[in-house]
């Protein structure tokens, strides 16, 4: 009887575990798209495609563009994190998970 009692709680906290992380993972996930239309969309477009009043007058790139899906994943986090050009650092308001999803996001505008 006992060892059954063990096994169940084992068990029990075993899908208590993968539960949480799988929630965690689904959420981080989830807010790519709120964080880029937050904080990308007004000059990149919904689309990516940079042409928003914003983006012509920046001469912003289109994120599905061959330059800029051929930049690594690291190269896309420091643009994010640090800025370049006109572009705005966003490492202080961002935490790392939510600049790994925005460049996820920004890697999925090359399949539209």
């Amino acid at each position: 009887m006992k060892n059954r009692v063990i096994r169940v709680s084992t068990a029990t906290a075993t899908i208590l575990v993968a539960m949480s992380l799988t929630a965690g993972l689904a959420t981080a996930q989830g807010t790519a798209p709120a964080t880029f239309k937050s904080k990308c969309a007004a000059c990149h477009g919904a689309d990516g495609k940079g042409q928003t009043p914003v983006g012509k007058s920046l001469g912003i790139h289109d994120l599905a563009s061959t330059a800029t899906q051929k930049m690594t994943d690291a190269d896309l986090e420091q643009v994010i994190t640090k800025g370049k050009n006109q572009m705005p650092a966003y490492g202080d308001s961002l935490k790392a998970p939510e600049i790994k999803d925005l460049v996820q996001y920004v890697r999925a505008f090359a399949k539209k």
